[in-house]
């Protein structure tokens, strides 16, 4: 049984809580605190995506699809109809959840290729309706005067707020989803990703965790996609397309998809590259990541979580040597 290091969570918190400070010192990083309010909203959709890929073993080319259904019925129930904005993020969560359910039920009876290829499929679709729907989503131009968040007259109307306010879903999501894999579920989920048909012949009831899972994570995209739209004012569907999906791939591939620390480590590697120091490739970006990819691949297969370990054996067999 894996056991919850309390000293790392602990360190992730005061890092959180003091960084927005240390960035007002240091003018080369005074628009990090922006930047890291992506990474974790990334953050919440990979940490998602970790259990249900890492632990449970089930491919999904559809998470961005779920970040814009949570964007989107919080933008259009928010700015056409006026509802309060969490509510309406509730509201987001619950329909992910039920579209979770009505695709995953016959999604997840695919293995391999097959299953990325369903949820491959069913990305596309929604990015197709939100691009199509011009009435409700405002179609390719996207949706704009999307309110912000305030929580009993308290508005999180600056950088700094929203930060500690996307940082405390992150943490709050991350500390619950770690128990989780403590738990008897997150065993369930292990056994499910080393043998689905060991998981059955021991009693577990491998589609209804299968299941959850896909829901959880979907739910965690919803949230993800709720925050965005509520921070940015505005959305379109380019957002939300399949290149995001991959690039989610690639982000718990880079940190390592068999750690939910591997989660929160690849949406922050990824979101700087993307936002801070890859820019200057522009339409070359894409051939980046594909290369990125590629080496953590073959040469980092369990991601960046896995340095340490690589770092100790080497450092092991120095000794033994020598």
């Amino acid at each position: 049984m894996l056991r919850i290091r309390k000293l790392p969570i602990i360190i992730f918190a005061l890092f959180i809580i003091v960084f927005p400070l240390v960035s007002r010192l240091i003018p080369a990083i005074q628009n990090y605190p922006d930047l890291m309010i992506f990474a974790g909203i990334y953050s919440l959709i990979t940490i998602g995506l970790s259990l249900l890929m890492g632990y449970a073993g089930q491919i999904s080319l559809g998470q961005a699809a779920f970040y814009g259904i949570g964007a989107y019925v919080s933008a259009i129930l928010t700015a056409t109809y006026g509802l309060n904005p969490w509510f309406c993020m509730v509201i987001g969560m619950i329909v992910a959840a039920i579209v979770a359910v009505l695709v995953g039920v016959p999604s997840l009876k695919l293995k391999g290729h097959y299953l990325a290829m369903a949820t491959l499929a069913f990305g596309i679709i929604v990015f197709i309706i939100f691009n199509e729907e011009v009435e409700w989503t405002g179609g390719p131009d996207g949706m704009s005067g999307i309110p912000g968040l305030s929580l009993f007259g308290f508005a999180f109307d600056s950088v700094e707020k929203y930060y500690y306010l996307v940082w405390f879903f992150v943490f709050s999501v991350f500390v619950f989803t770690i128990n989780v894999i403590q738990s008897r579920t997150g065993r369930a989920l292990r056994a499910i990703h080393s043998s689905e048909a060991a998981s059955s012949a021991m009693g577990i009831n491998v589609s209804r965790f299968k299941v959850v899972v896909f829901v959880y994570s979907a739910i965690l995209a919803s949230l993800a996609g709720s925050l965005y739209a509520y921070y940015l004012n505005f959305i379109n569907p380019s957002t939300f397309d399949l290149f995001f999906s991959i690039k989610l791939l690639i982000m718990i591939a880079l940190g390592g998809m068999h750690d939910i620390w591997g989660a929160i480590i690849g949406a922050f590697l990824i979101t700087f590259l993307s936002f801070e120091w890859l820019h200057f490739f522009e339409e070359f970006e894409v051939i980046v990541y594909g290369v990125i990819l590629l080496l953590v691949i073959i040469f980092l297969p369990q991601g960046m979580v896995g340095i340490p370990k690589i770092l100790k054996g080497l450092f092991n067999k120095k000794v033994s040597n020598g």
